[in-house]
């Protein structure tokens, strides 16, 4: 048998409850079997279970959680075999097909990446989602030669999965991080990640006064948008680069194309959910090798399905501070 969280009702107010199923019951989007050991809890699990935004384009009922690790049990797929480790992210998993709030689901096995050596489960899902597009953030910053000797690098929405990784990871790498968070509770917890200066959101949130104003950053990694990701914009140095993963500030960008054409920043668009598998694999692999370089213990909290309802309507007012592991196993 099969536990998991289904949601039913509509998508605007969705009704989770806790279902026990048949396996053979589960969907068949794919020729991979996984029994799930661990999900996590994402901002946008957070908009699907709460029905705040347009998350879930599948019908109802439906199984959410958009990132998972676990255990193949069956597989027609030549590249895995039962007994393998692999981490399901991305590809719509949890928003298109029925995703990892589930003991057993059913994948399409180009969705999947193998376990890193060295990487436990729990790390995995530390990570997930908010790890790997942290990671690939970096990873874009770097090709668009950011490296330590740049000057001060500045994550947004620091305190949140992305920006705790995103902080953590450039800290480890040797970069000079300044870490931009509206909670005063979250400074000392920055500053175990590696945070050399701390601002408040204010200082970015009334967005840009002139269209190009005092240069300030080497590079920028953003998960707030908005007002936010203007005055990022205005204040980038010469040739900088800005990625930007999330709008947790909104969608709308008021700019002008002076800082483009004055001063060659770029804005860097990061989607971890279609990252190319061969690149997904190297970027996994990247991140288990700095996570044992750092005790990253502080990042994650580890809750069970039972308590997903609470957590996600604190993951919309943005009142979680790093990363929540979901057990799928624990009662």
């Amino acid at each position: 048998m099969n536990r998991a969280l289904l949601l039913s009702g509509s998508k605007d107010s969705p009704v989770s409850s806790l279902e026990t199923m048949p396996v053979a019951s589960l969907p068949e989007q794919g020729d991979t079997l996984v029994r799930i050991a661990y999900s996590s809890l994402n901002y946008k699990d957070g908009l699907a279970l709460t029905g705040k935004g347009k998350i879930i384009r599948s019908e109802f009922p439906f199984v959410p959680g958009i990132d998972l690790v676990g255990e193949v049990v069956r597989t027609g797929s030549n590249d895995l075999f039962p007994g393998d480790w692999v981490i399901g992210t991305g590809w719509g998993i949890g928003e298109n097909y029925w995703g990892g709030y589930s003991q057993f689901q059913w994948t399409d096995p180009s969705w999947l990446v193998p376990l890193p050596d060295g990487m436990t489960p729990q790390q995995a899902m530390t990570a997930g989602t908010a790890g790997l597009t942290a990671m690939i953030a970096v990873d874009a910053l770097e090709r668009q030669g950011l490296d330590p000797e740049s000057g001060s690098v500045l994550v947004t929405g620091a305190s949140g999965g992305v920006g705790s990784f995103a902080v953590a990871i450039l800290s480890i790498l040797g970069f000079d991080v300044v870490a931009s968070t509206g909670k005063d509770s979250a400074h000392d917890y920055l500053k175990s990640l590696g945070a050399a200066e701390i601002i408040g959101r204010e200082a970015l949130g009334g967005g840009a006064r002139y269209p190009m104003e005092s240069a300030r950053w080497a590079g920028a990694i953003d998960s707030v948008g908005s007002r936010t990701l203007e005055a990022i914009i205005a204040q980038l140095s010469r040739h900088a680069s800005v990625a930007v993963c999330g709008l947790a500030g909104g969608s709308e960008l008021r700019t002008t194309v002076f800082p483009f054409i004055l001063r060659g920043v770029n804005l860097l668009g990061i989607d971890s959910n279609t990252c190319p598998t061969e690149h997904r694999t190297e970027l996994w692999n990247r991140l288990a090798t700095l996570m044992n370089r750092s005790d990253w213990v502080e990042i994650g909290r580890t809750i069970s399905l039972n308590d997903l309802k609470v957590h996600a309507h604190e993951i919309v007012k943005g009142q979680v501070r790093g990363r929540i592991i979901v057990d799928v196993n624990a009662e």
